[in-house]
């Protein structure tokens, strides 16, 4: 027997705005280098938001012809309070990082992330923040050589003297 299948609140808008981004990441794409041929720098962020904006658009149509679902309300189904935080965390964050820096921004991001969300003792989420602090910074700034925002931290004088003492 198929399920029924509803539109929760907010689906309509959201669709709608994928089709507008759509568009938009096509009009990016057609601005790299139009599409003179295949082989041009532009041909496949072209071919890419083309098929982007012919999904939306059928996302869209096929939403526009569910029905509305009886008693889901959209702050507490779709979009609940912790998602709400977090979005402002990311935003604090954002905010954050070039003036404090890669390092001092992303501690105070992990750190109160993780106490809000995994709720456990306050050595346990350092301990968890510092471990994946680490773990990326080696990643992505040792490794793949990324650079991050410096801010407050002397970041490059450290791994100069780091190096310096490995070197002897």
């Amino acid at each position: 027997m198929p399920r029924t299948v509803y539109r929760r609140p907010g689906e309509r808008v959201f669709c709608f705005l994928l089709v507008v981004f759509s568009v938009y990441l096509f009009w990016q794409a057609y601005g790299i280098s139009g599409f003179s041929e295949l082989s041009s720098p532009g041909a496949f962020p072209l071919a890419t938001s083309a098929t982007m904006v012919i999904a939306a658009c059928v996302v869209f149509v096929n939403t526009l012809k569910l029905p509305e679902a009886e008693g889901v309300r959209f702050f507490y189904h779709c979009f609940p309070p912790i998602v709400g935080i977090v979005m402002a965390l990311i935003l604090i964050f954002a905010i954050m990082l070039e003036s404090l820096g890669f390092i001092l921004s992303s501690f105070f991001f992990l750190f109160v992330g993780i106490q809000f969300l995994y709720q456990k003792s306050v050595l346990t989420t350092l301990t968890i923040t510092v471990l994946s602090l680490v773990v990326v910074y080696i990643i992505f700034r040792l490794v793949f050589q990324v650079v991050l925002p410096e801010g407050i931290v002397p970041e490059r004088e450290i791994l100069a003297a780091i190096e310096q003492f490995w070197r002897g």
